[in-house]
């Protein structure tokens, strides 16, 4: 991705340049986990059987992470990391859980719940073979690629080339949504609670308007609520009978009506602002405001 530095009305063209070694990204990553990926850091260099794993995370919904760092695409990071989820998936909740004790705060751990089920593997490279897209096409998993690119004076990027996201995206050109997320979007909501049929009409205008902020916005339904992320979630959307409560980013809101609420004690650390919608009339103020927390995390 070309990056172009502004002085005055004039844009200069930024060099990339490459990182010394394959271990100076892994500490940048690491170091600034949090910041570029919402994510926890748990171990790094953890040796396992299957050979020692780059970074052992947690997401902010709690989902286990492997993350792996390659330096160009020559290198078979794809299958290396497929047999470090492999032998993640082989161990127990319990060791993870006591992992995610030794290494969070207190505070952390405690209003973070383990989601065993859908463990996250994620790949950082300075560029992906075709080999790599085309594995990431037909394995059933969360397998994530991100290019990486360091330029002059010290800027950094972190760019999303996963193909289930493509995919999803085609879906979303053509007015589509696949079936599976469909159908798990509605089990979400029948899980949560007996909405009415204002908050399903309003939930759906709201989704429309989330999707169209960017095509690579990611939907995730799961039992508490259905987020919506880039790199990080921007906002988590929880249904009930007779209002939707959206969580958002711990930023400053523009928010003349002052509907954004602090929550003192959130489910996920990083999400703990709130506001809600009850009314259509609502709807536009509401959505300016996730669009705010959507800015948060470009």
């Amino acid at each position: 991705m070309p990056l172009f530095k502004k002085m005055d009305s004039e844009l200069s063209l930024l060099s990339s340049i490459q990182s010394a070694k394959e271990k100076d990204l892994q500490r940048l990553v690491e170091g600034n986990l949090q910041c570029v990926l919402d994510m926890h850091l748990l171990a790094s260099e953890y040796r396992t059987s299957s050979g020692r794993i780059d970074t052992i995370a947690v997401d902010s919904e709690g989902a286990p992470v492997i993350i792996e760092y390659k330096r160009n695409k020559n290198d078979n990071v794809i299958n290396q990391s497929l047999s470090y989820l492999k032998w993640l998936t082989a161990q127990q909740p319990g060791f993870f859980e006591m992992l995610m004790q030794k290494q969070l705060p207190k505070d952390v751990f405690e209003n973070l719940r383990l989601d065993w089920k859908h463990p996250r593997v994620v790949c950082i490279a300075e560029s992906f073979s075709q080999f790599d897209i085309d594995t990431v096409e037909i394995v059933p998993l969360r397998i994530e690629l991100f290019k990486y690119r360091l330029y002059e004076a010290d800027l950094f990027s972190l760019e999303s080339v996963s193909f289930n996201e493509m995919q999803k995206n085609l879906a979303d050109a053509v007015h589509l949504v696949p079936v599976e997320t469909v159908q798990s979007i509605t089990m979400s909501i029948k899980e949560q609670s007996n909405a009415s049929h204002l908050i399903r009409t309003l939930y759906d205008e709201l989704r429309e308007r989330i999707m169209s902020l960017d095509q690579y916005i990611i939907e995730k339904a799961g039992k508490r609520c259905i987020s919506y992320r880039l790199t990080k979630n921007f906002a988590e959307v929880l249904i009930r009978r007779d209002r939707l409560v959206i969580d958002l980013r711990p930023i400053d809101y523009q928010d003349p009506r002052s509907m954004v609420e602090r929550i003192a004690e959130s489910y996920t650390v990083t999400m703990n602002r709130r506001i809600t919608l009850t009314s259509p009339g609502d709807l536009e103020y509401v959505f300016g405001i996730v669009e705010q927390s959507y800015q948060n995390v470009l």
